[in-house]
């Protein structure tokens, strides 16, 4: 006999049914008892049940006992703890070895590292993450508070002489040992607070985010491929080419390369300050080497150079030239891209347009005023068009083109021709200074556009690993804080190299994100602890197998707060 469930119209029935063979042979059944419609039983089957287990003499099995608890992110923090070991970081524990503090420094410097790459937040906010997290390869530590982390910091300072020395130590043999073209740049980090500390980093200066702002300034060095090497933090206000010669001798000393080649964008290294720039010397005596871009607004002083160029190798071009002048007693490479070139006069000549219109109808309005044609609305007067007109041109970057006459009683502007033909000259150029004399202009141009890294590498500090704002009033916490956020943008770029080796779409917050998922899930069944994993899609095992690293597994070192 057995159990069937049938169907009769919108309804379900549940009946018992014996299964037998009739005088022939055939195979049938036959219901021996319907026990009642599926959707209104319920404590009645268990009583059936119940007393079936009596006259059978056998009885129920218990129930189990089961309690779960809530599930932990594993996949991500179980990555960047391999990445870390694999990298040699988890032999930071050998400098702190033998200090006053008891506490597992490395640990928690590898906890706020990883939280800045997966969740990051204030100290504080790290506690509220890790009660979120399953962190493998923790053992000891039972409980971990806003001093802990802290005491941390603290050492990490203390020791950071020690600490850069072994990073340094776990990075070169991921350099050229030839030639390293170094990418050097500085930003600036928004700092909270209105207190003042001895030896202040906190100053007031000029921000990239452009207004004057109570700030931080980190210089960061990055090879070719975008690998963080060095990082120093400065005071707010500290001018940017003071900075260059003790970090040019900083990676001199900590790296074995035999010649750098320091590339710089228009912000913070240019042609303003060349003459401060040739005056700096590496300790071989041989003058600093670098690749300057030209900043757009100095371009008018290359204006009889380009002019003969333009004519001659630039109107008929195709694709992009690259060619070479002298200016200043230095090489000056020009790169021409005729499309680039084409877009901004299209661009350019469609706002003028658009600027012509606005003028045309606001002295349309003028003379209808004066011939006493009534509107609704207030009047014009012809300082209001003149007003008007001149904050669209100011918003529009034209303001060199197009001549709004403020000083006129009468409405009036012009369209500055020369103005307009010398900025077409410019179009689509890229303008490099350089004392380098062993690189073809090509490669030069080459190893100046491979500087858009460093400003990934920034862009990624200040979005993905979200160095600031910095809320830390004191001088050595602001350090430590930019030592853990360089350590994260270390990870994060060898990363990313991994992904990219391996063809993968993801980038390395992307792959964070789809590991997060694999969870590690707690239960308690009739007492008993029991463990697991949740099962890993195709994509998280791609993600894992691109970056190197082994499948998640079950241990008894995780860290559970």
């Amino acid at each position: 006999m057995f159990v069937k469930v049938t169907t009769s119209g919108p309804r379900k029935y549940v009946q018992l049914v014996e299964a037998y063979r009739d005088e022939n042979g055939r195979p049938k059944q036959r219901t021996i008892a319907t026990l009642g419609r599926l959707d209104k039983l319920g404590d009645e089957l268990e009583s059936v049940v119940e007393g079936l287990c009596r006259i059978t003499g056998r009885s129920l099995p218990d129930k189990p006992d089961v309690a779960f608890e809530s599930s932990r992110a594993l996949g991500d923090v179980w990555a960047l703890t391999q990445l870390w070991n694999a990298l040699g970081f988890d032999q930071l524990r050998k400098v702190f070895r033998g200090t006053r503090h008891s506490i597992q420094i490395e640990s928690l410097i590898r906890i706020m590292v990883m939280n800045r790459l997966t969740s990051p937040d204030s100290k504080l906010g790290v506690l509220r993450w890790l009660e979120t997290v399953c962190i493998p390869g923790v053992s000891g530590m039972d409980k971990i508070d806003h001093q802990h982390l802290l005491r941390a910091m603290d050492a990490l300072n203390e020791h950071q002489a020690a600490v850069n020395d072994k990073v340094t130590e776990l990075l070169r043999p991921l350099i050229d040992q030839e030639l390293s073209v170094v990418f050097y740049d500085m930003t600036t980090i928004r700092a909270e607070g209105l207190t003042q500390q001895a030896n202040e980093l906190r100053q007031y200066g000029r921000s990239k985010e452009g207004g004057i702002r109570r700030q931080v300034m980190l210089g960061m060095v990055q090879t070719a491929d975008g690998l963080p090497l060095y990082h120093e933090v400065f005071e707010g206000n500290t001018a940017e080419v003071k900075t260059l010669q003790p970090t040019v001798q900083t990676i001199i000393e900590r790296f074995p390369v035999k010649r750098i080649i320091v590339v710089a964008d228009r912000g913070l290294l240019s042609i303003d300050n060349l003459e401060e720039l040739q005056q700096i010397t590496l300790p071989s005596g041989q003058p600093l080497e670098f690749i300057l871009a030209v900043p757009g607004r100095r371009y008018g002083d290359f204006e009889p150079i380009l002019e003969p160029l333009q004519s001659s190798v630039f109107a008929d071009a195709t694709a992009e030239v690259i060619t070479e002048s002298k200016w200043q007693k230095q090489r000056l490479i020009i790169a021409h891209d005729p499309r680039r070139a084409a877009d901004e006069i299209a661009t350019r000549d469609a706002r003028i347009e658009a600027l012509e219109q606005e003028a045309e109808r606001l002295a349309a309005k003028l003379d209808r005023q004066d011939e006493g044609e009534k509107a609704r609305g207030r009047k014009l007067s012809d300082g209001g068009a003149t007003a008007r007109l001149y904050k669209e041109v100011s918003e529009s970057g034209l303001a060199k083109i197009v001549k709004v006459n403020l000083k006129s009683p009468l409405f009036s502007y012009d369209v500055d021709a020369s103005a307009l033909q010398q900025a077409r000259l410019m179009d689509g150029k890229l303008l490099l200074v350089t004392n380098v004399q062993d690189l073809a202009p090509d490669e030069v141009v080459r190893h100046y556009k491979s500087l858009a890294d460093i400003e990934r590498g920034f862009k990624a500090l200040k979005s993905d690993i979200e160095i600031g704002p910095v809320y830390h009033r004191l001088p050595e916490r602001i350090r430590a804080h930019a030592m853990i956020c360089f350590i994260a943008l270390v990870l994060h770029r060898v990363m990313r190299m991994r992904l990219k080796a391996a063809d993968s779409a993801h980038s390395p917050m992307r792959a964070l994100a789809q590991l997060r998922r694999i969870q590690y899930h707690q239960a308690s069944l009739n007492g008993s602890p029991v463990t697991g994993l949740s099962s890993m899609t195709s994509e998280q095992l791609d993600i894992l197998k691109a970056l190197n690293i082994e499948k998640p597994t079950v241990s008894t070192d995780y860290l559970s707060l």
